[in-house]
């Protein structure tokens, strides 16, 4: 069987037993819930890639997802999940990484068995302790590789469903909360500022400067380019910044952003003005949440006659926020919506579920005071 229709397969196992777990075990459904619960969602990934690899190949040693151990009963962990699990994931919308499992620090590089001896090296070691012993559980032969993928699968499921029942509860109550006025500039500003409070919330500065963008940006021919992943570097993706404005209708970049939750240094802006050699852009401008040193705003004031006309600026995050909500006032109610709509189909690793739903509780106090 191929390991799209292994996937498939152990996905309609799952399903047809979202209450009642499919294995007799209730240790090893303990392990399977606790990764899939987890705020490290690679570990679910990796557990989904050697069960699926085991599966579709029997001979392989599930502890092994790495071609450099060099044995015969080793594999590519990576390929297994990059071609087959991140279509699959989407496709189902089931709550894991969007990327490889493989990528993650404590996973990358490896060249020895995944046994339960290792000590790897991850901000949940407890999380990286149970997919161990799952694996493990698979080689001693008290767990099928297609019990534990259905399992997994099958819990994975539960999660995406709890999620979407506490988010429809969560925008009905919203939605209820709605009076005749909507909240003032001000007022949502506060909301704003009063969330960014919260952990994790290092992806939404940039939302904020694209909603204002997806707002207003078509009444000066303006465009923001769709955003890349939150954790993909520039110098992967080719991005000049987080957010790039190109002129309606052309693929030409006049503004870039570039988001900060750490002060901007002199060393930031120098690489700012690598990447645009060879680039018309006209704007370069910093959006930081921490506060701004004087020095280094005053040596990127003074880049624009050394570039020719190359602007940089470094501005604070929530001044730059407030200063568009009032100067476009008007729009302020649908300057709201795209900013939350942009954070709600953002991935959960890159902005948590717990971060939406705090959203949506905060809004929804706030609307109906």
């Amino acid at each position: 069987m191929e390991p799209r229709d292994i996937l498939d397969t152990a996905f309609q196992r799952g399903l047809a037993s979202l209450k009642q777990p499919l294995l007799e075990d209730a240790e090893l459904v303990r392990l399977i819930e606790v990764i899939c619960r987890a705020k490290t969602r690679a570990l679910v990934r990796l557990v989904l890639s050697c069960a699926l690899a085991k599966i579709h190949r029997p001979n392989l040693d599930i502890r092994k997802p790495y071609t450099e151990i060099g044995t015969t009963d080793a594999f590519s962990g990576r390929a297994y999940d990059e071609e087959f699990l991140t279509a699959f994931i989407q496709l189902h919308d089931l709550p894991c990484n969007t990327t490889t499992a493989f990528l993650t620090p404590a996973l990358r590089n490896q060249s020895m068995a995944l046994t339960p001896d290792r000590d790897l090296k991850g901000r949940e070691p407890d999380i990286y302790q149970a997919a161990l012993q799952l694996l493990d559980a698979v080689f001693q032969e008290r767990l099928t590789a297609s019990d534990l993928l259905a399992e997994t699968l099958r819990w994975l499921v539960v999660l995406r469903d709890e999620k979407r029942i506490r988010f429809n509860s969560l925008l009905a109550n919203l939605n209820a909360s709605h009076g005749e006025l909507s909240l003032s500039s001000g007022e949502i500003a506060t909301l704003i500022e009063q969330h960014l409070k919260q952990k994790h919330t290092s992806r939404l500065p940039v939302l904020l400067v694209a909603a204002a963008y997806d707002v207003v940006g078509s009444a000066f021919d303006e465009t923001a380019r769709s955003l890349a992943g939150h954790n993909a570097a520039d110098k992967q993706t080719g991005a000049v910044g987080d957010i790039e404005v190109v002129l309606t209708g052309e693929n030409k970049i006049v503004t870039a952003f570039e988001m900060k939750d750490k002060p901007v240094t002199q060393e930031d802006v120098r690489v700012a003005l690598e990447k645009l050699v060879g680039r018309s852009i006209q704007n370069y401008i910093f959006i930081t949440t921490a506060p701004i040193d004087p020095d280094v705003a005053e040596f990127a004031r003074n880049l624009y006659e050394e570039t020719g006309g190359v602007e940089f600026a470094i501005l604070d995050c929530l001044g730059f926020m407030k200063h568009f909500l009032h100067f476009f006032h008007r729009y302020r109610r649908t300057f709201l919506e795209s900013y939350q709509r942009l954070m709600l189909t953002e991935p959960d690793s890159a902005v948590p579920s717990v971060v939406k739903e705090v959203w949506l509780a905060m809004r929804q106090v706030a609307e109906s005071r």
